[in-house]
C-alpha cells in the first residue's frame, strides 16, 4: 500500500465523480487475464484486495485504484531466429528473395503461433485521486506505465484532463543552487547520492553513491558546470526520497514511526488496517507535493 514513487498530475478541472461512480465505468474494464493469442491485459482490481472488493477506495476526498497489467513473455532473440529459419527455408525452398512487407507477416505469424505458449509476467500500478487538492498521484517511476493507467481512466470515464505541474524556478538550478551554496531547506536534509549532468543533449553524466554531497569532489564537479539532475534527501523525519528534475519522487521509503502509527489495529482485519496505511501515506505525500512545490518556486500558472 505504501508507495515507492511518485508521478504527481494536476487536475485541470474538478473531479466530479463520486467513488461508487467511478467504480461503475471502472467496471466495464475490470481485468481479466490474457487469452491464449493475447500479448497485454489491463485492467482494474480492487485495490485493497480480494476478488469481490470494490474497485474504487475512497477515504477523506481520495479515491484509489488498481491497475494491473499482464502480458505475454516472448523474447525478440526468439522471434529473430525464428524469422530468419523460416525466410532462410523460404528463400531456398523457392528460389527467390524474401522482401520486408513478407519478413513481417512473416513476424506477425510467429508471434501469434507462439503467444499461446509464452510464460506470462504480473505487475500492479497504484493510483489516487485528490478530489480536494486537485492532485492525481501515480506511483510509477516510469512515465509509460503512470501514461497507461491515465490514459485507460481516460477511456472509462470519457474525459480526464491532467497535466503535469509546472514551476517557476528550474528544479535543476535549485538543487544545484543547494549543494554549491549549501542552503539546503530546514526540513530537509542530504541524502548520499546524486546525478550530476552537463548541460546539453550529448553532456556527461556522473552519477554519486555512498559520499558526502557536499565533499570537494562533488563540488568540483559542480564548479565545472554540470548541475543536479537528481538528489537523494529525507523530509522532515517522514520519509527519504530521490527527486529527480522532473518533479517525480523516486525510491520512497516512509520512516518507520510513521509505518507503525496503525499497529493498534487488529491483525485479522487487514481491510481496516490498509484504509488506515493509505490515510497515513496519503497525507504525507498531498503535504510533500505542496512543499515541493513552493520550494521550487510556486505552480506556474
Amino acid at each position: 500500500m505504501w508507495f515507492k514513487n511518485i508521478r504527481a498530475y494536476r487536475l485541470t478541472s474538478p473531479f466530479t465523480l463520486t467513488p461508487e461512480q467511478l467504480a461503475e465505468q471502472l467496471a466495464q474494464r475490470a481485468f481479466t487475464p490474457c487469452a491464449k493469442s493475447q500479448a497485454l491485459a489491463l485492467g482494474w482490481v480492487p485495490p485493497l484486495g480480494g476478488e469481490d472488493g470494490e474497485l474504487v477506495h475512497a477515504a477523506a476526498g481520495r479515491m484509489l485504484v488498481k491497475l494491473k497489467r499482464e502480458e505475454k513473455l516472448l523474447p525478440s532473440t526468439v522471434v529473430r531466429e525464428l524469422l530468419d529459419e523460416k525466410v532462410a527455408e523460404i528463400e531456398t525452398g523457392q528460389a527467390r528473395k524474401v522482401y520486408r512487407k513478407e519478413r513481417l507477416n512473416l513476424k506477425d505469424e510467429i508471434i501469434q503461433d507462439c503467444l499461446p505458449r509464452a510464460f506470462t509476467r504480473s505487475a500492479s500500478v497504484y493510483a489516487y485521486v485528490d478530489t480536494r487538492a486537485n492532485w492525481v498521484f501515480v506511483d510509477a517511476a516510469s512515465a509509460t506505465r503512470a501514461e497507461e493507467l491515465l490514459n485507460l481512466l481516460r477511456e472509462c470515464i470519457g474525459s480526464f484532463p491532467v497535466l503535469l505541474p509546472q514551476v517557476n524556478s528550474a528544479p535543476v538550478a535549485v538543487m544545484t543552487g543547494w549543494l554549491l551554496h549549501r542552503n539546503l531547506p530546514q526540513d530537509f536534509e542530504l541524502g548520499q547520492e546524486c546525478e550530476l549532468r552537463e548541460p546539453g543533449e550529448e553532456g556527461g553524466v556522473v552519477r554519486c553513491r555512498g559520499v558526502d554531497l557536499l565533499s570537494e569532489e562533488v563540488e568540483t564537479h559542480l564548479h565545472a558546470g554540470k548541475q543536479v539532475a537528481r538528489l537523494s534527501l529525507g523530509w522532515d523525519e517522514r520519509l527519504q526520497l530521490v527527486l529527480a528534475e522532473d518533479l517525480c519522487l523516486r525510491r520512497l521509503k516512509f520512516a518507520d514511526e510513521l509505518m507503525k502509527e496503525n499497529e493498534d489495529i487488529a491483525e485479522g482485519d487487514e481491510a481496516a488496517r490498509m484504509d488506515a496505511d493509505f490515510a497515513l501515506m496519503a497525507d504525507a505525500i498531498g503535504t510533500l507535493q505542496e512543499r515541493i512545490l513552493t520550494l521550487f518556486g510556486g505552480e506556474a500558472e
